[in-house]
């Protein structure tokens, strides 16, 4: 298997409150290629799973392994796309999406992959931009180009669209599809959103909380591109909503209970 997470848990310590387990015996397989999104309330640990796959999040019980290797720390082999961009305002968008690769390549073989991956996202007219000069989309397109330029083997996205009004999100939807169609990359795409997760996954696994684990797992066999208003998009994600619905009122009621006592 590709990616293999096996039986993985996360406690959380903390002197005031001792220990907090986020959850535990985690068990997913990954094929390469697929686009696999993690869909859950908000406390289910999907964001915290995904920086353990990238190696900035220690485990605390289990292993994740990829291609035969179990993962321990960062790597190029693994890139990283977050809700904020997080680019140098500094640095232009040709520099920005230059700057993991630049000591690893030739200025040559950089610079063509710069401008293959710029080209890619549509940003080609803008490289010699700074990034404070582009809206929200553009700027999250300059961290996939960037993180597609590192050439990973898994490209890992913390809900890259959250922070984007409707309009542009869709707009995002259509152009990641587009990429990942072109690069086949192996995708794990964290989010809140279920129609965003049916729209572009070749599956859906939705995590429970209170602990967190794996509740479903959904297979998207639906030709792209897909449509919202498709009967069997709506049709999927009414089973999903369905099954999220009793763990999404267990938080709001713990949140509730936690205010009437505080």
């Amino acid at each position: 298997m590709f990616l293999n997470i096996d039986q993985v848990g996360k406690t959380f310590k903390d002197q005031e409150q001792g220990s907090f387990e986020v959850f535990s015996n985690i068990k997913l397989s990954i094929e390469e290629n697929q686009f696999v999104s993690i869909l859950g309330p908000s406390g289910c640990g999907k964001s915290t799973l995904l920086s353990m796959i990238a190696g900035l999040e220690d485990i605390s019980e289990g292993a994740i392994i990829l291609e035969g290797s179990e993962i321990k720390r960062p790597g190029p082999d693994r890139g990283m796309v977050f809700q904020e961009p997080s680019l140098f305002p500094w640095l232009n968008v040709k520099e920005n999406v230059m700057y993991p690769i630049k000591k690893l390549l030739s200025k040559k073989e950089a610079e063509e992959r710069v401008n293959h991956f710029l080209k890619m996202v549509h940003l080609s007219k803008f490289k010699n931009h700074y990034t404070y000069e582009l809206s929200g989309g553009m700027q999250q397109r300059v961290a996939i180009a960037r993180a597609l330029a590192m050439d990973p083997k898994v490209l890992l996205m913390d809900e890259p669209f959250g922070a984007l009004d409707e309009q542009t999100r869709h707009i995002m939807h259509d152009e990641l599809t587009k990429i990942w169609l072109e690069t086949k990359k192996t995708i794990l795409f964290v989010t809140h959103s279920i129609q965003e997760a049916i729209k572009l996954s070749d599956r859906v696994v939705v995590m429970g909380t209170r602990p967190g684990r794996v509740i479903a797992d959904f297979k998207v066999d639906l030709p792209r591109p897909r449509k919202r208003d498709d009967a069997q998009v709506i049709e999927l994600e009414n089973q999903v909503m369905e099954l999220l619905k009793d763990e999404i009122n267990k938080v709001l009621k713990e949140e509730l209970d936690h205010e009437i006592s505080h």
